[in-house]
C-alpha cells in the first residue's frame, strides 16, 4: 500500500523545517517572509507528490472546516431533499460541504447526529427543528455556533431562520375554495404542537370563520407509518360524508390520503375536491391533477445559505438575527374546479 504522504516527508526531502513547509501550504509564506524560492519549491514536491493536507488538523489551525451539518426529520421528503438540493449547489459555489441527515422523528437519533457533527466540528447548522428538540437547539445555539432554522421554529428560540407565511397560505388556499363554492371543506393535519402545522390550522380556521362555514378537522397521529395513518384517514372520511372538499397540510398527509381514498374505491363523481400544502410531482399526473400550495424551495434555500455564509464569514459577531418570511403560490389544478364545474374532474 502507497505510504501517505505527510508534511514531514515534504521537510525531510527539502532539508526545512516543517513549520516553513506549513506556513507555505497554509497560504502564510509571504507573511512569514519565506523567500519565493523557497515557496516554489514546497508547492512543486506538494504538487509532484499530490500531498493532501489533514482536514480536521488544518480545522484546528484555521477554526474552520468549511462543513455544513443539515438536519431533518426525512430528507427522502420531496420538500427537504429540493432544499438539500439547491443548498448543495450553493454550498460548493461557496466553497462549502454538506453533511446531510435525518432524524426520522427520533429525539435520540437527534442527539446522536448533533454529537456526530460536534465531532466534525462543523462550521454552523441548518436545521429543520426536531419536534422535542427546543432545550438542545438553545445550547447550540449558545455556544455562538451559527443556526439557521428553517420549515419550522420556536418563538422562544433567538436565531436567525427562514420559513413561510404558512397562516396565510393556508387562509388564501381555503379562500380558494370556498370561492369556487365549496361549503363543507375538511383539513387534514398532523397531532403535533410544530409551529408551521399550528400555522396552517390557524389559517384554515380563520378563512372558515369568516365565511361562518362549519370547521370539520381530522389531526391525525403520524407515526411514520402508512397503515395507521390510512386506518385513521380511513375511518375521518367514513364519518365525514358531507365533505365536498379537503386540505391536507403536507404532502406526505396527502400521499396517504390519496392511498386511503383509493383504498375505499370512491367514485370521481363522489371524492372531494382536493387540495394540498407543498407541491410535488406526482400531483401534477395524479387524475384529476391535485392543486398545491408551492413554496419557494430554491429561494428558501438561497436564503439559508445567504445568511449561514454571512455569519461564518464575518469576523465580527453579528447581534442581529435574520428572520425572513417568505411568499407561497397557489397553483390551481382540476382537482378544485369550480363545484358546477365538478364533472369535469372525472
Amino acid at each position: 500500500m502507497k505510504k501517505k504522504i505527510q508534511i514531514k516527508d515534504i521537510a525531510n526531502e527539502l532539508n526545512i523545517s516543517i513549520t516553513t513547509v506549513s506556513f507555505v501550504i497554509n497560504g502564510k509564506a509571504q507573511e512569514k517572509n519565506i523567500s519565493k524560492a523557497v515557496t516554489k519549491k514546497v508547492l512543486d514536491l506538494v504538487e509532484k507528490w499530490g500531498y493532501q493536507p489533514n482536514t480536521l488538523a488544518k480545522s484546528l489551525r484555521t477554526g474552520k472546516t468549511n462543513v455544513i451539518g443539515f438536519l431533518v426529520d426525512d430528507i427522502s421528503e420531496p420538500f427537504f431533499s429540493r432544499i438539500a438540493h439547491h443548498l448543495d449547489q450553493k454550498a460548493s459555489e461557496n466553497g462549502y460541504k454538506i453533511l446531510f441527515s435525518s432524524t426520522h422523528n427520533s429525539y435520540e437519533k437527534a442527539i446522536e447526529l448533533l454529537q456526530i457533527f460536534r465531532d466534525r466540528h462543523v462550521d454552523g447548522y441548518i436545521m429543520a427543528l426536531p419536534e422535542g428538540f427546543e432545550a438542545e437547539t438553545k445550547k447550540l445555539i449558545e455556544t455562538n455556533t451559527p443556526v439557521v432554522l428553517f420549515d419550522r421554529y420556536v418563538q422562544e428560540l433567538q436565531t436567525d431562520y427562514v420559513v413561510i407565511d404558512n397562516a396565510g397560505a393556508t387562509f388564501n388556499a381555503t379562500q380558494h375554495l370556498i370561492n369556487n363554492g365549496y361549503q363543507n371543506i375538511g383539513f387534514v393535519t398532523l397531532e403535533t404542537d410544530l409551529q408551521q402545522m399550528v400555522d396552517r390550522l390557524a389559517g384554515y380556521e380563520k378563512a372558515m370563520e369568516e365565511h361562518k362555514l362549519p370547521a370539520t378537522i381530522k389531526k391525525v397521529k403520524y407515526q411514520r407509518s402508512e397503515l395507521t395513518s390510512i386506518e385513521q384517514m380511513t375511518a375521518f372520511f367514513s364519518s365525514e360524508k358531507q365533505l365536498d372538499a379537503v386540505i391536507f397540510s403536507a404532502n406526505y398527509i396527502c400521499l396517504d390520503g390519496l392511498r386511503t381514498l383509493k383504498q375505499m374505491e370512491i367514485s370521481p363523481a363522489l371524492k372531494p375536491a382536493l387540495l394540498s400544502f407543498d407541491d410535488f410531482e406526482l400531483l401534477e399526473f395524479y387524475t384529476p391533477p391535485i392543486t398545491a400550495v408551492a413554496q419557494p424551495v430554491q429561494e428558501i434555500a438561497e436564503s439559508l445559505m445567504k445568511i449561514l455564509l454571512s455569519k461564518l464569514e464575518s469576523k465580527e459577531q453579528e447581534s442581529a438575527f435574520k428572520q425572513i418570511v417568505l411568499s407561497t403560490k397557489l397553483i390551481e389544478r382540476e382537482s378544485t374546479l369550480p363545484k358546477n364545474q365538478h364533472k369535469k374532474r372525472e
